[in-house]
């Protein structure tokens, strides 16, 4: 490597151990967030930097944009702090930090101990590419070789959507909502077409290069939560049969695949190689619907403005 990228890595390495230490150890809300982005867009980074495309475009788009959307949000929510906070010993946390250390020291032995160079699974990934049915080694795995785990992955997201829905109030009426701002309204409508462009491309490049469906579903449901922010859109509810379908369409579909192999004496999951290519299209199509209907789902849409301009928790709406 050259000097400009030895002196990139050692600020990486760096900073992201002062940023983690700092929003964990902050007393201020805002600050915390702030500095949760910062981390978020530098790990982004970093995992570019060690070759994981994917990784990093899932931490840009999800670690970092929707999750910080999130906060933002639940900055809203809490509004201003109402008690200090209790200053905490710093004998404490010393003592709490000597098991970190060790930690560390721990993990930097076992991977300096790992043989080099260590191709892990990667030969017996590659010796099987070609019946998988799609060249890229990533999507591979994780439709095909590891499709048990991903079924499994979306699964837990739609649970834990329809959990966050299950604890949410109805949202409120449309003529309940304060109006976005023209200059919002205006940028959302030049924004989203674009997000909706760049989410079909990389569902269609996932199949050869770092893309796929969850990086694709994410870019969705950020756009969603920017015409939710800009009230072009109402909340997604359950009584709208067109989120029902968005949201079941990506695990039915899945599941379909899935077992669709047992009526032909095959097993769950064996995809015909002649078909492969274009099942774990089809499948990465219709889960890109339905995880951004998913984090649009997770998105707090309740906010409620009361008569003095203060926010107020839905448990106080009458």
């Amino acid at each position: 490597m050259s000097g400009v990228d030895w002196a990139m890595d050692g600020l990486l390495a760096c900073v992201l151990p002062f940023l983690s230490w700092r929003a964990l150890a902050t007393d201020d809300p805002p600050k915390a967030v702030v500095l949760f982005l910062s981390f978020g867009l530098l790990s982004a980074v970093a995992w570019a930097r060690l070759g994981a495309p994917d990784v990093a475009l899932v931490e840009a788009a999800v670690g970092t944009g929707f999750t910080g959307a999130l906060l933002m949000s639940a900055l809203g929510w809490i509004g201003p702090a109402k008690q200090a906070p209790q200053p905490s010993s710093r004998y404490g946390r010393a003592l709490l930090s000597l098991p970190l250390v060790g930690l560390v020291l721990l993990l930097g032995a076992v991977v300096f101990s790992l043989p080099d160079p260590s191709r892990g699974l990667s030969d017996e990934v590659l010796g099987h590419i070609e019946p998988a049915g799609v060249p890229y080694p990533v999507t591979a795995v994780l439709l095909n070789f590891r499709g048990y785990d991903t079924l499994l992955e979306i699964a837990v997201l739609l649970l834990a959507a329809l959990g966050v829905q299950a604890q949410l109030r109805p949202a409120m009426e449309p003529d309940d909502a304060a109006p976005a701002g023209p200059m919002l309204a205006a940028l959302v409508r030049q924004l989203v077409p674009g997000m909706i462009l760049v989410a079909g491309y990389l569902l269609w490049r996932g199949s050869r290069a770092p893309g796929g469906a969850f990086q694709a579903g994410s870019i969705l449901g950020g756009g969603a939560i920017l015409l939710l922010l800009a009230r072009t859109v109402p909340p997604p509810s359950m009584s709208s049969i067109v989120v029902r379908a968005a949201l079941f369409v990506g695990p039915a579909c899945f599941l379909a695949v899935a077992v669709a192999p047992l009526v032909v004496g095959r097993h769950v999951l064996e995809y015909p190689p002649a078909w492969a290519g274009t099942l774990i299209l089809c499948v990465e199509s219709a889960l890109t619907i339905s995880i951004g209907m998913i984090l649009a789902m997770f998105f707090p849409s309740t906010r409620h403005l009361d008569n003095a301009g203060e926010r107020a928790h839905p448990e106080e709406r009458t």
